[in-house]
């Protein structure tokens, strides 16, 4: 089992490197793709085994001695030509553009399937060769995978990631040696030298050859092609490729007023940028003290005007600007919980030349949530959210969420604020469904009327929402007009506001956009889409914009921040897809996968068809339910778990470490015990889906409390808790494929079923994803809860049932 073991490992290696390819080059949101070409990869080798499954049989043995050759040189090819491919996504949302985009779309799958295709005849064969040890098979392809995973994780931290796929030719090339059965030694001594000429042929191809870049349209393309532009330090880790860069266009990113020079205020330095996989991550002060003169004019001074010398909890060090800034603006003490590792670094230690603020006094610097922070220390003040707080983390959105919104109001001391900013350079829908969220929050922290406890002001490109744990008065009002007043803000709301009235002192025009026009609305007059909507909002009442948008409160259960399209208008979305911004391509991308998907999962259901004999024992349909709901259910649960594990590591590289590699390992283990029920096998099921189930039905009651009341314990101790809380469950996973295949017996039946499950897992990913946004985790759960019942139901009846 050692060879299988071995290109299970590379296979799942090679997955996630192509992943951290297009994440770098390109967008994180196109590596759905990759999952998609992976199971379909597998689910057509499947259906060709179904097909001609004796013939396979016979010649396993030689095939399984020259598949590592063609592995080689297929994933050594196929990356190579990937990184040449021209695909840029920006001209797949234009018109004029989209259609040579497509065939790159195409291209990549000409690509990247014959591996994969490749890899699932490997494994595909090895169930037909081993069919008396199921799940022994099952357990080594799994725990295989989880190997690989953990080994492409740790060499994200000591290569670039344009360097993973020359190191994963090596583990498909380890496989020939541990290959047995060879009918000569002769026969093997060329398979060896062959291994061994595609090896240095794969290596030489990718070294000396290696394309691949960043594409022009990240963020970092321009200033590392700058004159002078010089990169001072570079960190390789799973959670991304660290970069920081000196050249003359880095700046402190902010949002100053146009006004500063008019308050007698310089505009913001000069600075060093920090950039993550090419795309922008913070502004680092250069040596010397740190220059925020500036801070007086930013949008995010005002609660510091309306509150003196205040404690704060502040979301975000900005590289070490806004920690800077906060002091400056009079704060009397400052814990600042900076969740991303590496911009943590740089406020305790510095990164390169540029210094840390350890020293600072008054300065906490905290490796938590501002949640776990909030609900554990304080009181506050004022709960301060940095403006580039959302986007320096994935697992950050749950900070926007209205439990968190709702422990930030109770830890405030009386008449304290929350400040949140909302980005309104895409669409202004963005802080409507933010003031929907802040509304939920007061009502969970027992605010009566949220109406009263609101106070939005904006420039051009950002809004902050002001809440308080007391109403706002009269005075603060007037305070924040004159503040706004002084820097050409705008307040978009606040109580008692007379809209109409409020339109004419307008100084930054912010037009609804509205889908159903096709069109951003712009007619006469001066605009500001907030405030024609923000008391309706606040007032629970429904909004124009509403029909457009998806305005529903962000939550621990959907945390996505950027998910406001209505995918119902699938149409008007795709006649305006150029305004789209990037974060809410996920879902069409999601959408055109799935798609894909169910044409697959279509030819794999079509398998009987042509073979002309499965339908003769009756077991086809139990079998095909079967297999369909266990590829399904097992993607909802590693989704839903990723998820939760995210939230509670406050990371998402930790938590998909954790989750992926645990599930595999852990099933492997529990496909290795699935012998000890060969003789009952229908029992082996129910023990282990009724484990399942109790086990979803535990976590749908008590995760959420249990986390929230430890979010605050060391890493370590959360870690251990994750691996707890998978390990049971995937040893219970582990045992359903097996027994089921065992049933199935070895005739054709048997690689149709695992192309039936790799084709149902391959709907299992979008489609997850895609429910998340529209339902949420809880029910993704649910429907997993529901799937794996359904196998039971359907377990298949007889044991020579083939095709």
């Amino acid at each position: 089992m050692a060879p299988l073991f071995l290109i299970s490992l590379a296979s799942i290696g090679y997955e996630i490197a192509l992943t951290r390819y297009f994440a770098v080059a390109k967008w994180s949101e196109y590596g759905y793709w990759v999952i998609s070409i992976v199971l379909a990869g597998f689910a057509l080798s499947g259906v060709v085994m179904a097909l001609g499954r004796d013939r396979f049989a016979r010649h396993g043995t030689a095939l399984l001695g020259g598949l590592p050759v063609l592995l080689i040189l297929a994933a050594a090819i196929g990356y190579h030509f990937v990184t040449t491919n021209p695909f840029n996504p920006l001209q797949l949302q234009n018109a004029a553009t989209f259609v040579p985009q497509l065939y790159n779309i195409a291209a990549y799958y000409l690509c990247l399937l014959p591996f994969f295709f490749l890899a699932g005849l490997y494994v595909g064969l090895s169930f037909v060769l081993n069919d008396h040890q199921l799940g022994r098979v099952y357990g080594f392809d799994l725990t295989g995978a989880g190997a690989g995973a953990l080994l492409v994780l740790g060499l994200m931290a000591l290569v670039h990631p344009f360097a993973l796929v020359p190191c994963l030719l090596v583990p498909l090339a380890l496989a020939t040696p541990f290959t047995s059965g060879w009918t000569s030694r002769r026969r093997r001594g060329a398979m060896l030298l062959a291994t061994a000429a595609a090896l240095l042929a794969g290596e030489a191809l990718l070294l000396a050859d290696n394309q691949a870049q960043f594409n022009d349209f990240k963020a970092i393309y321009a200033p590392l092609h700058v004159p002078d532009s010089h990169v001072l330090a570079r960190n390789f880790s799973p959670r991304g490729l660290y970069m920081m860069l000196d050249d003359f266009t880095e700046r402190v990113d902010t949002d100053v007023s146009n006004d500063a020079g008019m308050l007698g205020l310089p505009g913001p330095p000069t600075s060093f940028g920090l950039y993550r996989d090419g795309n922008r991550l913070a502004s680092l002060p250069r040596p010397g003290p740190i220059d925020v003169r500036y801070a007086s004019a930013t949008l995010s001074a005002l609660p510091y005007a309306l509150l003196a010398h205040p404690h704060v909890l502040l979301a975000g060090g900005g590289g070490g600007f806004r920690v800077a800034a906060t002091a400056a603006l009079g704060a009397a003490g400052i814990d600042v919980v900076e969740p991303e590792p590496m911009l943590r670094r740089a406020l305790r230690r510095g990164l390169g030349p540029s210094p840390g603020l350890a020293g600072m006094a008054g300065l906490h610097i905290l490796a938590e949530s501002p949640i776990a922070a909030a609900r554990t220390r304080g009181p506050y003040d004022l709960i301060d959210i940095s403006g580039g707080f959302l986007d320096s983390a994935e697992a950050n959105t749950s900070a926007f969420a209205a439990e968190a919104v709702a422990a930030y109001l109770r830890a405030l001391t009386p008449g304290g604020i929350v400040s949140i900013p909302v980005s309104i350079r895409e669409f202004p829908s963005y802080a409507i469904r933010m003031l929907a969220t802040a509304r939920r929050a007061m009502r969970l922290a027992g605010i009566a009327h949220p109406a009263e406890h609101v106070l939005a002001y904006r420039s051009a490109w950002t809004v902050r929402i002001l809440l308080s744990n007391a109403a706002f008065t009269p005075a603060r009002v007037a305070a924040a007009h004159s503040f706004c007043n002084a820097r050409s803000f705008d307040i978009s709301y606040f109580p008692g506001i007379d809209v109409a009235a409020s339109r004419k002192d307008v100084f930054n025009d912010l037009p609804a956009v509205s889908f159903s026009q096709g069109a951003v609305v712009s007619g006469d007059g001066l605009h500001d889409a907030i405030a024609d909507e923000a008391l309706q909002t606040l007032l629970g009442q429904a909004t124009s914009s509403a029909r457009a948008f998806n305005l529903a409160p962000i939550t621990y259960d959907r945390p996505s921040f950027y998910s406001v399209l209505r995918l119902e208008h699938l149409g008007t979305i795709l006649r305006r897809v150029e305004i789209l911004p990037q974060a809410e391509i996920g879902a069409l991308v999601n959408l055109a996968v799935l798609a894909q998907a169910i044409a697959i999962a279509l030819l794999v259901l079509a398998v009987p068809l042509v073979a002309g004999k499965a339908l003769r024992t009756g077991g086809t349909p139990r079998a095909v339910i079967y297999f369909s709901a266990l590829g399904l259910g097992f993607l909802f649960l590693e989704i839903f778990l990723i998820d939760r594990a995210s939230f509670y590591l406050d990371d998402r590289t930790s938590g998909f470490a954790l989750v992926l590699t645990g599930m595999l390992i852990f099933s492997g283990i529990g496909s290795m015990l699935s012998a000890r029920f060969v003789a009952r096998p229908r029992r082996g099921v129910r023990l282990a889906v009724g484990l399942i189930v109790l086990w979803g039905v535990v976590l749908a009651l008590g995760l959420q409390p249990f986390m929230l009341a430890t979010l605050a314990w060391p890493f370590l101790a959360r870690a251990a808790l994750v691996l707890l809380m998978v390990a049971p469950l995937s040893l219970a996973l582990g045992l359903p494929f097996p027994l089921g295949l065992g049933e199935v017996g070895s005739g054709r039946f048997l690689p149709w079923a695992w192309g039936l499950n790799g084709a149902f897992s391959v709907v299992a990913t979008p489609l997850a994803n895609l429910m998340v946004l529209e339902l949420g985790y809880d029910r993704v759960l649910l429907a997993a809860l529901v799937l794996y019942v359904t196998a039971v139901i359907t377990f298949p009846r007889s044991r020579r049932a083939s095709l």
